[in-house]
């Protein structure tokens, strides 16, 4: 019987691993994330048959509670507000290693002092998953708007959190070597669900991605810390994993914007907010704007033309507007290609989740490095509420707060369409120098009705 556990886990962790390398793509994503929840699902059968229980009445209840919720969850979601559930489900895996850490506690101090080594998994699966619980609740309060995007900060913060972090290590080092101390373990237990709330306040929404993944590495790492506290190994194998594609995709994340990860924790960079406002021209200086039938005659015939998906797209919903477009030009000739910036949306992957919602053939979608060469053959790009990653301050403007992240080429092609509700500033909140470019048409509005109008008027051609 130990065999075939050890060799169950085995299996489901190959699953684990191979579904991560198909995750790579989008064409194979769906394989993998079918391998994935195979495993999962050979790991936890073969956990409840290994663990000796002695009911199973809770725990068939959980079971089936927690499908129905993650069924419907699942199917309900809109495809804008998968960043909203990401955060959640990472909050919900901090959490729930942390509870697991939190009875193995109380299981092993009822009668001596915890053993070091258990005794360390359990304060590393408190802290880690309390952080990662209120964290990534702050998280989708802020993703989902009732909480301000802007970095929320108040005198004396870093001090403050500083201090957190010097009480909770003093408290654990106690715990760890010298006494199983149920108070002390009580403030441990607050203090990292407080300091997960004042890890994320402070961030900007223009950094959000970089946050998800984040706070994805914290609860693979709690995971990986519940595993050694219960002793499991599939957990250990699965929650390594997660901490470190978690941790893979943050530093990517992070060299998209070309920005440190302490930067983004501590620099409070970005509004976060996309007021409304009007289409006037800042200062002195002028935009040109089209109507329909202009944009339809540029997009219409244009040889080559790339469009630019941002998360102006994704609030509109507007990703099924841009396929029945792309289907259209496709079918005047035009060669119709997507360029997908690393950090464009509000998580990593968010323009590809909706194409492909859409339906939009995976080949016409290419990273920033693959697609950039080709802006300066292109006749028109087509940019659908993206703002800060085709920013052409980040080349030029050594004093702009996005200077060296690495953009879209944009302004290199020949004629550049805007699809925006007006001229305010992204997330990063600084002006967009591109707007006020000769070659750049402002095409205002909001991005399915425009996408849509757009349709109708390519039809009329």
């Amino acid at each position: 019987m130990n065999t075939i556990i050890e060799l169950s886990y085995i299996l489901a962790a190959a699953l684990f691993i191979l579904g991560l390398k198909y995750m790579s793509s989008p064409a194979s994503a769906r394989k993998g994330n079918l391998m994935a929840a195979v495993a999962m699902f050979i790991a936890i059968v073969v956990t409840l048959l290994d663990r000796q229980i002695i009911s199973y009445t809770w725990i068939i209840v959980g079971i089936i509670l927690g499908s129905i919720i993650g069924a419907t969850s699942a199917r309900m979601v809109k495809m804008t507000a998968m960043p909203q559930m990401v955060g959640i489900f990472n909050g919900f895996g901090g959490g729930a290693s942390a509870l697991v850490a939190i009875a193995e506690f109380f299981k092993l101090s009822q009668n001596s002092n915890l053993p070091m080594d258990s005794s360390i998994t359990i304060i590393l699966g408190v802290i880690i998953g309390g952080v990662t619980f209120t964290g990534s609740f702050i998280a989708f309060g802020k993703l989902e708007g009732f909480i301000s995007g802007s970095p929320v900060t108040f005198p004396l913060q870093n001090v403050v959190s500083a201090l957190i972090l010097i009480v909770m290590l003093v408290l654990s080092v106690y715990i760890i070597g010298w006494e199983a101390n149920w108070l002390f373990f009580y403030i441990i237990i607050g203090l990292s669900l407080l300091y997960g709330v004042l890890f994320v306040i402070p961030i900007g929404g223009a950094d959000m991605p970089v946050v998800i993944s984040l706070l994805n590495s914290f609860s693979g790492l709690a995971a990986c810390a519940a595993g050694f506290v219960v002793k499991n190994d599939i957990l250990i194998i699965a929650g390594s994993l997660v901490g470190a594609a978690g941790l893979i995709l943050t530093q990517i994340m992070c060299k998209a914007m070309n920005r440190s990860l302490a930067n983004v924790l501590f620099s409070a960079f970005g509004t976060g907010d996309m007021a409304a406002g009007g289409t006037t021209a800042a200062g002195d200086k002028s935009v040109h704007s089209i109507d329909n039938e202009e944009a339809a005659m540029v997009m219409g015939y244009a040889q080559s033309a790339i469009i630019v998906p941002g998360y102006g797209m994704a609030a509109a919903q507007a990703q099924h507007a841009v396929r029945e477009l792309t289907e259209l030009l496709q079918g005047r000739g035009v060669d119709v290609k997507f360029a997908i910036h690393p950090v464009a949306g509000r998580m990593p992957g968010h323009m590809n989740v909706l194409l492909a919602e859409a339906n939009v053939p995976y080949n016409l979608l290419y990273d920033m490095d693959d697609i950039n060469p080709e802006f300066a053959h292109t006749d028109v790009v087509l940019v659908i509420g993206a703002n800060d990653v085709i920013n052409p301050a980040a080349r030029n403007d050594t004093t702009s707060p996005i200077y060296g992240m690495p953009i879209l080429d944009v302004d290199k092609a020949r004629n550049v369409i805007i699809v925006k509700r007006s001229l305010n500033p992204g997330f990063a909140g600084i002006d967009n120098e591109l707007f006020y470019n000769p070659k750049t048409l402002m095409y205002f509005g909001s991005a399915k009705e425009k996408i849509q109008e757009l349709v109708s008027e390519v039809k009329k051609l």
